[in-house]
Protein backbone atom coordinates (compact mmCIF):
# COMPACT_ATOMS: atom_id res chain seq x y z
CA UNK A 1 0.00 0.00 0.00
CA UNK A 2 1.53 3.36 -1.02
CA UNK A 3 2.45 5.64 1.86
CA UNK A 4 1.78 9.39 1.97
CA UNK A 5 5.52 9.97 1.58
CA UNK A 6 5.63 7.96 -1.65
CA UNK A 7 2.61 9.86 -2.91
CA UNK A 8 4.32 13.20 -2.24
CA UNK A 9 7.39 12.06 -4.18
CA UNK A 10 5.19 11.18 -7.16
CA UNK A 11 3.40 14.55 -6.97
CA UNK A 12 6.69 16.45 -6.91
CA UNK A 13 8.12 14.54 -9.89
CA UNK A 14 4.95 15.19 -11.89
CA UNK A 15 4.71 18.84 -10.85
CA UNK A 16 8.26 20.16 -11.22
CA UNK A 17 8.27 20.37 -15.07
CA UNK A 18 5.38 22.86 -14.82
CA UNK A 19 7.11 25.17 -12.29
CA UNK A 20 9.27 28.08 -13.46
CA UNK A 21 11.47 30.74 -11.91
CA UNK A 22 10.77 34.42 -12.60
CA UNK A 23 13.63 36.92 -12.41
CA UNK A 24 13.45 40.70 -12.48
CA UNK A 25 16.17 43.06 -13.68
CA UNK A 26 16.28 46.80 -14.08
CA UNK A 27 18.65 49.31 -15.60
CA UNK A 28 20.27 51.46 -12.97
CA UNK A 29 21.85 54.79 -13.89
CA UNK A 30 25.34 55.21 -12.47
CA UNK A 31 27.71 58.23 -12.80
CA UNK A 32 30.81 57.34 -14.82
CA UNK A 33 32.97 59.67 -12.75
CA UNK A 34 32.87 57.42 -9.70
CA UNK A 35 34.06 54.03 -10.84
CA UNK A 36 34.25 52.53 -14.27
CA UNK A 37 33.68 48.85 -14.99
CA UNK A 38 37.34 48.05 -14.19
CA UNK A 39 37.10 50.00 -10.90
CA UNK A 40 39.44 52.81 -11.97
CA UNK A 41 38.45 56.48 -11.78
CA UNK A 42 36.83 57.74 -14.96
CA UNK A 43 37.22 61.31 -16.16
CA UNK A 44 33.85 61.42 -17.88
CA UNK A 45 32.11 63.40 -15.16
CA UNK A 46 28.55 64.41 -15.92
CA UNK A 47 27.78 61.35 -18.02
CA UNK A 48 26.01 58.20 -16.94
CA UNK A 49 25.89 54.64 -18.10
CA UNK A 50 23.20 52.05 -17.60
CA UNK A 51 23.90 48.84 -15.79
CA UNK A 52 21.33 46.05 -15.79
CA UNK A 53 21.00 44.47 -12.40
CA UNK A 54 19.08 41.43 -11.21
CA UNK A 55 17.05 42.59 -8.23
CA UNK A 56 14.78 39.76 -7.13
CA UNK A 57 13.24 36.44 -8.03
CA UNK A 58 10.00 34.56 -7.67
CA UNK A 59 8.13 31.53 -8.89
CA UNK A 60 5.30 30.74 -11.29
CA UNK A 61 3.65 27.71 -12.86
CA UNK A 62 2.00 26.75 -16.15
CA UNK A 63 -1.77 26.32 -16.10
CA UNK A 64 -2.17 25.19 -19.72
CA UNK A 65 -0.15 23.89 -22.68
CA UNK A 66 -0.18 27.29 -24.43
CA UNK A 67 2.36 29.02 -22.18
CA UNK A 68 0.04 30.70 -19.65
CA UNK A 69 1.69 31.19 -16.26
CA UNK A 70 0.19 32.09 -12.89
CA UNK A 71 2.17 33.94 -10.22
CA UNK A 72 1.83 36.72 -7.61
CA UNK A 73 1.29 40.31 -8.71
CA UNK A 74 4.06 41.50 -6.40
CA UNK A 75 6.54 39.25 -8.25
CA UNK A 76 5.99 41.33 -11.42
CA UNK A 77 4.69 44.60 -9.96
CA UNK A 78 7.43 46.93 -11.29
CA UNK A 79 6.22 48.04 -14.72
CA UNK A 80 9.62 49.56 -15.57
CA UNK A 81 11.54 46.35 -14.93
CA UNK A 82 12.36 43.52 -17.32
CA UNK A 83 11.29 39.99 -16.47
CA UNK A 84 12.50 36.59 -17.56
CA UNK A 85 10.86 33.21 -17.13
CA UNK A 86 13.43 30.50 -16.49
CA UNK A 87 12.25 27.06 -17.58
CA UNK A 88 13.30 23.78 -15.99
CA UNK A 89 15.94 23.25 -18.70
CA UNK A 90 17.50 26.64 -17.90
CA UNK A 91 16.11 28.40 -20.99
CA UNK A 92 15.14 32.05 -20.41
CA UNK A 93 12.05 33.47 -22.13
CA UNK A 94 10.68 37.01 -21.97
CA UNK A 95 7.04 36.93 -20.86
CA UNK A 96 4.09 39.13 -21.71
CA UNK A 97 2.27 40.28 -18.60
CA UNK A 98 -1.41 39.76 -19.42
CA UNK A 99 -2.97 41.03 -16.19
CA UNK A 100 -2.21 42.15 -12.64
CA UNK A 101 -4.80 41.88 -9.87
CA UNK A 102 -3.82 44.17 -7.00
CA UNK A 103 -6.63 43.07 -4.69
CA UNK A 104 -5.91 39.34 -4.87
CA UNK A 105 -2.16 39.66 -5.58
CA UNK A 106 -2.46 37.53 -8.72
CA UNK A 107 -0.71 38.02 -12.07
CA UNK A 108 -1.14 36.18 -15.36
CA UNK A 109 1.82 35.88 -17.75
CA UNK A 110 2.21 34.37 -21.19
CA UNK A 111 5.29 33.15 -23.03
CA UNK A 112 5.57 32.37 -26.72
CA UNK A 113 6.40 28.75 -26.07
CA UNK A 114 4.22 25.73 -25.56
CA UNK A 115 4.84 23.60 -22.51
CA UNK A 116 3.45 20.09 -22.28
CA UNK A 117 3.50 20.07 -18.47
CA UNK A 118 0.91 22.15 -16.63
CA UNK A 119 -0.92 22.01 -13.31
CA UNK A 120 -4.62 21.42 -12.78
CA UNK A 121 -6.42 23.92 -10.57
CA UNK A 122 -8.29 22.50 -7.61
CA UNK A 123 -10.96 23.91 -5.30
CA UNK A 124 -9.97 26.01 -2.28
CA UNK A 125 -13.49 26.30 -0.90
CA UNK A 126 -13.56 22.95 0.90
CA UNK A 127 -10.16 22.68 2.55
CA UNK A 128 -9.81 20.97 5.91
CA UNK A 129 -7.60 21.99 8.81
CA UNK A 130 -4.79 19.49 9.14
CA UNK A 131 -4.78 18.25 5.55
CA UNK A 132 -1.36 17.74 4.04
CA UNK A 133 -0.08 20.25 1.47
CA UNK A 134 3.04 20.55 -0.68
CA UNK A 135 4.68 23.92 -1.51
CA UNK A 136 7.07 24.24 -4.45
CA UNK A 137 9.10 27.30 -5.30
CA UNK A 138 12.36 29.08 -5.91
CA UNK A 139 13.45 29.69 -2.32
CA UNK A 140 15.00 33.11 -1.72
CA UNK A 141 15.36 33.52 -5.48
CA UNK A 142 18.45 31.28 -5.37
CA UNK A 143 17.44 27.66 -4.96
CA UNK A 144 15.31 26.31 -7.77
CA UNK A 145 12.96 23.36 -7.20
CA UNK A 146 12.60 23.83 -3.44
CA UNK A 147 9.96 21.52 -1.98
CA UNK A 148 8.41 21.69 1.48
CA UNK A 149 5.47 19.90 3.07
CA UNK A 150 3.13 20.76 5.88
CA UNK A 151 -0.52 21.00 6.78
CA UNK A 152 -3.29 23.56 6.45
CA UNK A 153 -3.08 25.24 9.85
CA UNK A 154 -5.59 28.04 9.31
CA UNK A 155 -8.21 29.36 6.90
CA UNK A 156 -9.55 32.81 5.98
CA UNK A 157 -6.54 34.59 7.45
CA UNK A 158 -5.78 38.28 6.91
CA UNK A 159 -2.30 39.82 6.88
CA UNK A 160 -0.58 43.06 5.94
CA UNK A 161 2.03 42.13 3.34
CA UNK A 162 4.92 44.34 2.27
CA UNK A 163 6.40 44.32 -1.21
CA UNK A 164 10.15 43.65 -1.42
CA UNK A 165 10.38 46.01 -4.41
CA UNK A 166 8.19 49.05 -3.69
CA UNK A 167 7.99 48.56 0.11
CA UNK A 168 4.27 49.33 -0.20
CA UNK A 169 1.87 47.46 2.05
CA UNK A 170 -1.39 45.81 1.12
CA UNK A 171 -4.04 43.87 2.99
CA UNK A 172 -4.53 40.28 1.84
CA UNK A 173 -7.66 38.48 3.02
CA UNK A 174 -9.02 34.97 2.96
CA UNK A 175 -5.57 33.38 2.97
CA UNK A 176 -4.65 29.76 3.57
CA UNK A 177 -2.23 29.45 6.50
CA UNK A 178 0.25 26.59 6.39
CA UNK A 179 3.32 25.45 8.28
CA UNK A 180 4.98 24.42 5.01
CA UNK A 181 8.09 26.58 4.59
CA UNK A 182 7.35 29.52 2.28
CA UNK A 183 10.29 31.89 1.72
CA UNK A 184 10.31 35.15 -0.32
CA UNK A 185 11.44 33.46 -3.53
CA UNK A 186 8.62 30.92 -3.19
CA UNK A 187 6.11 33.69 -3.95
CA UNK A 188 3.98 32.69 -6.92
CA UNK A 189 4.65 28.98 -6.60
CA UNK A 190 1.91 26.36 -6.26
CA UNK A 191 0.50 24.99 -3.03
CA UNK A 192 -0.74 21.48 -3.85
CA UNK A 193 -3.07 18.98 -2.26
CA UNK A 194 -2.31 15.25 -2.22
CA UNK A 195 -4.17 14.89 -5.51
CA UNK A 196 -1.52 17.08 -7.14
CA UNK A 197 -3.99 19.92 -7.79
CA UNK A 198 -3.24 23.57 -7.03
CA UNK A 199 -5.25 24.83 -4.07
CA UNK A 200 -3.27 28.02 -3.49
CA UNK A 201 -0.58 30.37 -4.76
CA UNK A 202 2.25 30.80 -2.24
CA UNK A 203 2.21 34.43 -1.22
CA UNK A 204 4.02 35.48 1.92
CA UNK A 205 5.63 34.57 5.17
CA UNK A 206 5.59 36.34 8.53
CA UNK A 207 9.14 37.39 9.40
CA UNK A 208 10.16 36.76 12.97
CA UNK A 209 7.72 33.87 13.31
CA UNK A 210 8.47 30.22 12.68
CA UNK A 211 6.38 27.84 10.60
CA UNK A 212 3.85 30.43 9.43
CA UNK A 213 3.33 30.76 5.69
CA UNK A 214 0.41 31.91 3.59
CA UNK A 215 -1.08 31.13 0.21
CA UNK A 216 -3.77 32.84 -1.84
CA UNK A 217 -6.82 30.64 -2.44
CA UNK A 218 -6.78 29.31 -6.00
CA UNK A 219 -10.49 30.11 -6.42
CA UNK A 220 -9.57 33.82 -6.48
CA UNK A 221 -7.22 33.17 -9.38
CA UNK A 222 -9.86 31.07 -11.15
CA UNK A 223 -12.27 34.03 -11.03
CA UNK A 224 -9.58 36.25 -12.55
CA UNK A 225 -8.94 33.72 -15.32
CA UNK A 226 -12.66 33.55 -16.07
CA UNK A 227 -12.79 37.35 -16.31
CA UNK A 228 -9.87 37.31 -18.75
CA UNK A 229 -11.56 34.65 -20.84
CA UNK A 230 -14.89 36.50 -20.99
CA UNK A 231 -13.78 40.14 -21.15
CA UNK A 232 -10.08 40.16 -22.03
CA UNK A 233 -9.24 41.86 -18.73
CA UNK A 234 -9.76 41.48 -15.00
CA UNK A 235 -12.75 43.64 -14.12
CA UNK A 236 -13.24 44.85 -10.57
CA UNK A 237 -16.58 45.99 -9.14
CA UNK A 238 -16.95 49.59 -7.97
CA UNK A 239 -19.45 50.75 -5.34
CA UNK A 240 -18.26 54.26 -4.54
CA UNK A 241 -18.70 54.41 -0.78
CA UNK A 242 -16.33 54.90 2.13
CA UNK A 243 -17.09 52.92 5.24
CA UNK A 244 -15.89 51.75 8.62
CA UNK A 245 -16.29 48.08 9.54
CA UNK A 246 -18.23 47.88 12.78
CA UNK A 247 -16.91 45.81 15.67
CA UNK A 248 -18.18 45.59 19.26
CA UNK A 249 -15.49 48.12 20.20
CA UNK A 250 -16.55 50.53 17.42
CA UNK A 251 -20.19 50.10 18.43
CA UNK A 252 -19.39 51.14 21.99
CA UNK A 253 -17.10 53.99 20.99
CA UNK A 254 -19.56 55.55 18.50
CA UNK A 255 -22.72 54.49 20.36
CA UNK A 256 -24.07 52.54 17.37
CA UNK A 257 -27.20 50.34 17.48
CA UNK A 258 -25.46 47.24 15.98
CA UNK A 259 -22.14 45.47 16.51
CA UNK A 260 -21.63 44.35 12.89
CA UNK A 261 -22.08 45.98 9.50
CA UNK A 262 -20.42 48.89 7.72
CA UNK A 263 -20.91 52.50 8.76
CA UNK A 264 -20.95 54.85 5.76
CA UNK A 265 -18.66 57.65 6.84
CA UNK A 266 -16.30 60.24 5.35
CA UNK A 267 -12.65 60.22 6.30
CA UNK A 268 -10.00 62.92 6.57
CA UNK A 269 -7.82 63.45 3.50
CA UNK A 270 -4.45 64.50 4.92
CA UNK A 271 -3.00 65.42 1.52
CA UNK A 272 -5.92 67.71 0.65
CA UNK A 273 -6.45 68.96 4.23
CA UNK A 274 -10.16 68.40 3.96
CA UNK A 275 -12.72 65.65 4.46
CA UNK A 276 -13.50 63.20 1.67
CA UNK A 277 -17.05 62.40 0.67
CA UNK A 278 -18.67 59.33 2.19
CA UNK A 279 -20.65 58.60 -0.98
CA UNK A 280 -19.03 59.52 -4.30
CA UNK A 281 -21.24 61.50 -6.71
CA UNK A 282 -22.81 59.49 -9.56
CA UNK A 283 -21.44 56.25 -8.14
CA UNK A 284 -23.57 53.09 -7.79
CA UNK A 285 -23.89 53.85 -4.06
CA UNK A 286 -25.09 57.39 -4.84
CA UNK A 287 -27.63 56.18 -7.41
CA UNK A 288 -28.93 53.55 -5.00
CA UNK A 289 -29.62 56.26 -2.40
CA UNK A 290 -26.97 55.45 0.19
CA UNK A 291 -26.23 58.34 2.54
CA UNK A 292 -23.62 59.17 5.14
CA UNK A 293 -24.31 57.58 8.56
CA UNK A 294 -26.25 54.72 6.94
CA UNK A 295 -25.21 51.31 8.22
CA UNK A 296 -24.97 48.63 5.53
CA UNK A 297 -26.15 45.39 7.12
CA UNK A 298 -26.05 42.96 4.20
CA UNK A 299 -25.62 42.63 0.45
CA UNK A 300 -27.39 39.76 -1.32
CA UNK A 301 -28.28 38.35 2.13
CA UNK A 302 -24.59 38.13 3.05
CA UNK A 303 -24.12 39.80 6.44
CA UNK A 304 -21.36 42.43 6.65
CA UNK A 305 -18.76 41.71 9.34
CA UNK A 306 -15.01 42.09 9.91
CA UNK A 307 -14.66 38.51 8.63
CA UNK A 308 -16.89 39.16 5.59
CA UNK A 309 -16.34 42.75 4.48
CA UNK A 310 -18.05 44.63 1.67
CA UNK A 311 -14.93 44.10 -0.46
CA UNK A 312 -15.14 40.33 0.10
CA UNK A 313 -18.79 40.22 -0.92
CA UNK A 314 -18.37 42.47 -3.97
CA UNK A 315 -15.63 40.22 -5.34
CA UNK A 316 -18.18 37.42 -5.50
CA UNK A 317 -20.87 39.48 -7.24
CA UNK A 318 -21.50 40.17 -10.91
CA UNK A 319 -20.97 43.63 -12.40
CA UNK A 320 -24.20 45.07 -13.81
CA UNK A 321 -26.50 42.72 -11.87
CA UNK A 322 -28.98 44.33 -9.41
CA UNK A 323 -28.10 43.47 -5.83
CA UNK A 324 -30.32 43.57 -2.75
CA UNK A 325 -28.84 45.75 -0.04
CA UNK A 326 -30.24 46.06 3.48
CA UNK A 327 -29.32 49.16 5.48
CA UNK A 328 -30.12 50.73 8.82
CA UNK A 329 -31.02 54.43 8.65
CA UNK A 330 -31.97 56.35 11.78
CA UNK A 331 -32.95 53.13 13.53
CA UNK A 332 -35.11 51.76 10.72
CA UNK A 333 -34.23 49.01 8.27
CA UNK A 334 -34.49 49.88 4.61
CA UNK A 335 -33.89 47.94 1.37
CA UNK A 336 -32.02 49.38 -1.60
CA UNK A 337 -30.98 48.10 -5.03
CA UNK A 338 -27.31 48.34 -6.02
CA UNK A 339 -26.02 47.96 -9.55
CA UNK A 340 -22.21 47.78 -9.57
CA UNK A 341 -20.10 49.19 -12.36
CA UNK A 342 -16.54 48.35 -13.41
CA UNK A 343 -13.81 50.13 -11.49
CA UNK A 344 -11.91 52.49 -13.79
Amino acid sequence: MPTESNNIVKIVKKTLPAVVSITMSRKLEEPLGVLSSNHTPNKGFGFKHSQKMKLTGGTGFFIDKMGTILTNRHVVEDEKAEYSVVLQNGEKVKPEIIARDEINDIAVLKINKKNSAFLKLGDSSNLDLGQTVVAIGNALGLFQNTVSTGVVSGLSREIRAQSEVSQSQTSLRGLIQTDAAINPGNSGGPLLDLGGKVIGVNAAMVFGAENIGFALPINNAKRDLEELKKHGRIRKPFLGVRYLSITPEIKEELNLPVSTGALVIAEPDITQRNVTQAVLPNSPAFKAGLKETDIILSIENALISPEKTITDILQETEIGKPLDCKILRKGKEKKLKLILIEKA
